[in-house]
């Protein structure tokens, strides 16, 4: 299988993207937005709620797949999830540190305590149940995205001595609202770095650690630790609503290794149609700049996403769609919404089926096509975004799609 078409530019699509570049193939990738990733808090999840908050998630993952027989972790077996993670932990390397087995809690945007798996080292000084060491919270006049006050106090509320402090640093001169990537690209700069961490150190009190919105640099790889050097405390950042610039230093890292190590990018365009012959997959149709242009694929990896994207939509009839190529839905059984709208809605476990080879199933629970493989978002069983599941099922049905391709060629 050399030629594979990868669709998707999120977690799911880089990583398995990665993973068949390794085994050789040449891989096209194809994506119509820069993926979820900048959406995400620059984390990755494994499972941080069975339904209670998990503190080991590896621990709990066999009982959490017997209780959840329909779950994409029941479909890939929890040392598939082992060995996704792992993939993932080796290809971001150092922009990622697990804690030991354990999920971190980490402070939230709102104040609230977040477990993540894998955590961007900028953010772990702020791990919950590290002593609880007084925090101050540090806010900017100019970011409104970032409140300061509403974090501490929920903090407190959680037993974490924290204060809360506001720092009138523009990030531009004269600019009166700025954006998190504002500041991070004004964190680029050393004379910026330095300004802001004499105007904190002046209000930082003896034994305090800091926590700042997620701006410590863009594209500066050391501008964390250099502010927390000159600021001479423990520093932390929490993520900001999202876009957010942890998961820009994501991705564009993943993008910058995918185009170094020759994959190709279709970037701004559409999979509008999949062609087959003799029963398999040969070609995909990608609508761009007006036209459509036919790409050879000896294997096609579907991870469009879910609903988040749009590649799943529910229409006026309330029937699921696969907006993209049509493809079978499994939806699971009885209401899809339920009356109470604060409460979890079984809408949202639609998706695609797939074997244990992460190949799409029809309705009958054959495959589609041989070599058409799912994975990440778009695929059925789970509750992603309250599980705090996402980058775990992503990555392991990545690997294990793109390792069938592999046993395919």
């Amino acid at each position: 299988m050399n030629d594979v078409v990868v669709v998707g530019g999120g977690i799911a699509g880089l990583l398995s993207a990665a993973r068949l570049v390794a085994q050789g193939a040449k891989v096209t990738l194809v994506t119509f937005g820069v993926g979820g990733l900048q959406l995400s808090h620059g984390g990755f999840d494994v499972l941080g709620y069975a339904p209670e908050r998990v503190d080991r998630p590896f621990d709990v993952l066999d009982d959490f797949i017997a209780a959840n027989p329909e779950h994409p972790y029941a479909v890939l077996g929890a040392d598939a999830v082992r060995l996704g993670t792992d993939f993932a932990s080796e290809f971001f390397g150092e922009r990622l540190v697990g804690n030991d087995g354990r999920n971190w809690l980490l402070p939230t945007a709102v104040g609230a305590l977040r477990p993540t798996y894998l955590a961007s080292p900028t953010m772990v000084n702020a791990e919950a149940r590290a002593g609880h060491d007084p925090v101050v919270v540090v806010g900017l006049q100019q970011l409104k995205d970032f409140q300061a006050e509403l974090i501490a106090g929920n903090l407190v509320k959680q037993q974490i001595p924290a204060r809360a402090i506001v720092l009138d640093l523009p990030a531009r001169t004269h600019e009166a609202d700025a954006s998190g990537l504002t500041y991070a690209r004004a964190m680029d700069r050393a004379d910026y770095r330095a300004d802001f961490a004499k105007a904190l150190g002046k209000q930082l009190l003896s034994g305090e650690k800091a926590l700042i919105p997620a701006i410590a640099g863009h594209h500066e790889a050391a501008a964390f630790t250099d502010l927390q050097t000159r600021l001479g405390a423990p520093l932390a950042e929490i993520p900001l609503p999202p876009p957010g610039v942890p998961g820009m230093r994501l991705n564009e890292y993943a993008s910058r290794r995918l185009q170094d190590q020759r994959v190709r990018w279709i970037l701004g365009a559409r999979v509008v149609a999949l062609h087959s012959e003799g029963g398999r997959a040969v070609s995909v149709d990608v609508a761009t700049s007006g036209h459509l242009t036919k790409v050879r694929a000896d294997a096609v990896v579907y991870a469009p996403g879910g609903f988040e994207s749009g590649s799943l939509s529910l229409d006026s009839h309330g029937k699921v769609l696969e907006t993209h190529l049509g493809l079978p839905v499994r939806v699971p059984p009885g209401r899809l919404i339920g009356p109470d709208r604060r409460s979890e809605q079984p809408l949202f476990r639609s998706g695609l089926a797939v074997d244990d080879q992460m190949r799409v199933l029809d309705d009958a629970d054959r495959p589609v096509y041989p070599n058409l493989f799912a994975a990440g978002g778009v695929l059925a069983g789970a509750m992603r975004w309250s599980e705090k599941s996402g980058e775990g099922i992503a990555a392991a049905s990545a690997v294990r799609a793109a390792d069938a391709i592999g046993d395919l060629a």
